[in-house]
């Protein structure tokens, strides 16, 4: 038997919000010369949003990956990776920091993730803001209710023939759309456990919502839907991160602990969509760098067979490539693997069937609720039965696995930090010319094997190009070329080559690159 009990619940080993800032103020004090810690803001509901910067000398001289946890606050495991990745950076990967800064955010969801260690559980995604789901004028006046008392909130299912579900063949535990198609009659509705209290016919339509970390940002905001906010970035939270965010100029990178995954499913490249005037595809040479690093990703960590979990608006990861164009990833971490017994389970690819079945074989415990007939008052005389899969376990493994997890992750974030853009002046030669000048010519490379720019932060025209600055003397003067000029972007392993005639004697100064492309100089002196 499955059947869960309040007392003993499979991951209660995950740490809550005091316990992770403990575990964060830890490496602060253990790794003081290589971290610095700070809250952004508190939420109105009283967490701080913590951000942990890892560095070496000026967080600011290095090119950096920021690294985003706790965007969906169902997602637990986003921030144990967040903390761990920092943790075993700061054990043992510190040589990372000399040339690469960290910055770290390990819960932007701290009132919703919290539920998880309330009495009575259940996936939570908004802040603590009161807000009119159902936009009657009324808030909160639909939550939901323990109908079983186990503490968790499941489902329902009500024997009707009106309804459009039915139990799936190859494990009835499990609730499916009936597909007419197929000669399918439904059989039963389904609804979150609970009563409709305001009898509008909807169940827990208004209950503790609030605005959804993951919902609120600015690229395809989702209007009026709940959860999103009266307007796009309208929470503390979300304003403090993204101001953190855009003051940075080193980040090159972001990777988002989220529900969104292009790295097991790199995003596919529309034309059309990429050509509309707001961009809705990734663009042509993004979608192959995009495959490079799913291919690095699919090997370091062994994942396979992910779910596809594309954006849905408002949400993070695709502001960062949309609308901040850098190089963006997600990953949820983990997902229950593909169960290699019941080819029948197999056949129907049914999610929950297959995690029912790994649940099993993995012989865990505590993952679901037995359906049990209750009696419901919104539907005397028929038959309604409370069950299903406990909140949190299928999208959070149990807590035993979490160590490998954060290192396999943390495995890609160094390997993605040795591919970073590097610019280097190469290659620098000097020819005397008549008439005191001098032709200076040389190349700008970059060393890494990432773009300097991706094609979409090209387009942004909001991250800094690579500036090359011939720095002179009173006495020396550019006759050819320019003292400053930008270039847009150079691929990784990719060069540009400059020239210059400059009168004059002595030795002048050249440097060039970006806050997160790094930079270089050469002294040249003139013939």
């Amino acid at each position: 038997m499955c059947l869960v009990s309040v007392n003993v619940f499979a991951q209660s080993d995950y740490r809550n919000n005091n316990e992770l800032t403990n575990a964060l103020k830890q490496l602060k004090s253990k790794h003081s010369a290589n971290v610095k810690l700070q809250s952004l803001t508190k939420t109105i509901g009283g967490h701080d949003i913590w951000a942990l910067t890892l560095f070496k000398g000026k967080p600011e001289d290095n090119p950096a990956i920021a690294i985003v946890g706790g965007v969906d606050g169902s997602l637990l495991l986003s921030r144990e990776m967040a903390v761990n990745i920092a943790e075993n950076i700061l054990t043992n990967h510190k040589d990372v920091l000399d040339n690469t800064t960290f910055y770290i955010f390990p819960n932007m969801s701290p009132n919703a993730s919290e539920q998880y260690f309330s009495k009575l559980k259940y996936h939570k995604l908004g802040n603590a803001k009161k807000t009119d789901d159902d936009r009657d004028g009324l808030t909160n006046e639909d939550t939901f209710e323990d109908l079983n008392n186990d503490g968790l909130i499941t489902l329902i299912r009500v024997e009707d023939v009106t309804g459009n579900y039915i139990k799936l063949k190859e494990d009835e535990r499990v609730m499916i759309k009936a597909n007419p198609q197929e000669g399918e009659l439904g059989t039963h509705k389904v609804f979150s456990e609970g009563i409709d209290n305001d009898k509008d016919g909807k169940y827990n339509e208004d209950g503790d919502g609030g605005v959804h970390f993951n919902k609120n940002l600015t690229y395809n905001f989702p209007y009026f839907q709940p959860g999103a906010g009266e307007h796009a970035v309208s929470e503390k939270e979300h304003r403090a991160l993204l101001d953190f965010l855009y003051e940075q100029w080193n980040i090159y990178a972001i990777l988002t602990l989220g529900p969104e995954n292009n790295l097991s499913n790199p995003l596919k490249y529309n034309a059309a969509n990429a050509r509309k005037r707001v961009v809705a595809s990734i663009l042509k040479d993004d979608e192959a760098l995009n495959k490079f690093l799913s291919k690095k990703y699919t090997k370091i960590t062994g994942t396979k067979d992910a779910p596809n979990a594309n954006g849905k608006g408002g949400d993070f990861f695709e502001w960062s490539y949309f609308h901040f164009g850098k190089l963006a990833m997600s990953t949820p971490g983990w997902w229950a693997p593909k169960f290699k017994g019941d080819s029948t389970i197999k056949a129907k690819k049914n999610y929950k069937a297959n995690f029912l079945q790994w649940a099993e074989a993995e012989d865990l415990s505590n993952y679901f609720v037995d359906w049990k007939e209750v009696n419901h008052p919104d539907f005397p005389n028929k038959k309604v039965e409370v069950g299903g899969i406990a909140p949190f376990v299928m999208t959070n493994p149990p807590y035993s696995m979490v160590e490998d997890i954060s290192k396999k992750h943390t495995d890609f974030v160094l390997e993605i930090s040795k591919m970073q853009p590097n610019i280097s002046i190469e290659n620098v030669t000097t020819e005397k010319v008549d008439n005191g000048l001098t032709r200076v010519t040389l190349n700008i490379h970059n060393k890494g094997l990432l773009p300097t720019h991706t094609e979409m932060g090209k387009r942004s025209r909001w991250l800094r190009r690579i500036k090359v600055d011939v720095k002179l003397d009173k006495s020396q003067e550019v006759i050819s070329g320019k003292k400053i000029q930008l270039i847009n972007s150079i691929d990784g392993d990719s060069s540009e080559e400059l020239t210059w005639l400059i009168k004059g004697k002595g030795s002048l100064t050249i440097e060039a690159g970006a806050a997160h492309t790094g930079a270089d100089k050469t002294t040249i002196n003139l013939k």
